[in-house]
């Protein structure tokens, strides 16, 4: 008999804002039998009280939602326990949001288009501690190992070019942020540069595909 057939069931938490998403995930899971759903919930603020009160071995974490996203709940779901264990479930490829939700505490990130193939194994891997390093989709991997070294968006450039994909101008974002015209010429400048983008459209659809900024 194997080590994991002597273990309790795996408890698993899911999180996503989407009914279907989750009636999706919930028939998967209850494909096993030794995994079991003790909880559901649509939103991050939700996720963080539910977890203090479930203590789940698994938690599956969307990152885009109403009121708290994915990013802050795993954040303060790490404060309080170090040792949780977060996958992300998202279908978004950018590699900064990856990063930032790594960086947060989640032990892996994963495309729902992949999930009937993956979903299963991973969360064994984590419950049972074989995953000895966090896992990225090949091609979100292959993106922040491109970006590595690359000079990361200050907060406030990110803000003025969230402020130019919803088509202001340099004038208006000027006044929207309380700073001159020409600093915020220098900061497109900035982000043009670190983008490598050609212009300022480019450098939206780069921020966009890289998850630095969200429509």
């Amino acid at each position: 008999m194997s080590q994991d057939s002597l273990q309790p069931p795996t408890r698993i938490l899911v999180v996503d804002d989407h009914p279907l998403v989750r009636d999706g995930l919930v028939a998967i899971i209850q494909t096993q039998p030794d995994m079991q759903v003790v909880g559901e919930v649509d939103d991050g603020e939700q996720a963080v009280a539910r977890y203090r009160e479930l203590q789940p071995d698994i938690v599956l974490m969307d990152l885009q939602m109403p009121r708290m996203g994915g990013i802050e709940a795993i954040a303060r779901i790490c404060r309080f326990d170090p040792s949780a264990r977060i996958v992300v479930l998202t279908t978004y490829k950018g590699d900064v949001q990856a990063v930032k939700a790594l960086e947060a505490g989640a032990c892996a990130y994963l495309l729902k288009s992949v999930l009937r193939r993956e979903l299963i194994e991973t969360i064994r891997e984590i419950r049972f501690d074989r995953l000895w390093r966090k896992r990225l989709p090949q091609e979100i991997a292959a993106d922040v190992a491109a970006h590595v070294l690359d000079d990361a968006l200050s907060p406030r450039e990110a803000e003025v070019l969230g402020l130019v994909s919803g088509g202001n101008s340099n004038k208006a974002i000027a006044a929207l942020m309380g700073i001159s015209e020409d600093t915020v010429k220098a900061h497109m400048k900035s982000i043009l540069r670190k983008l490598n983008a050609r212009d300022r459209t480019h450098a939206v659809t780069v921020g966009l595909r890289r998850g630095i900024i969200e429509l």
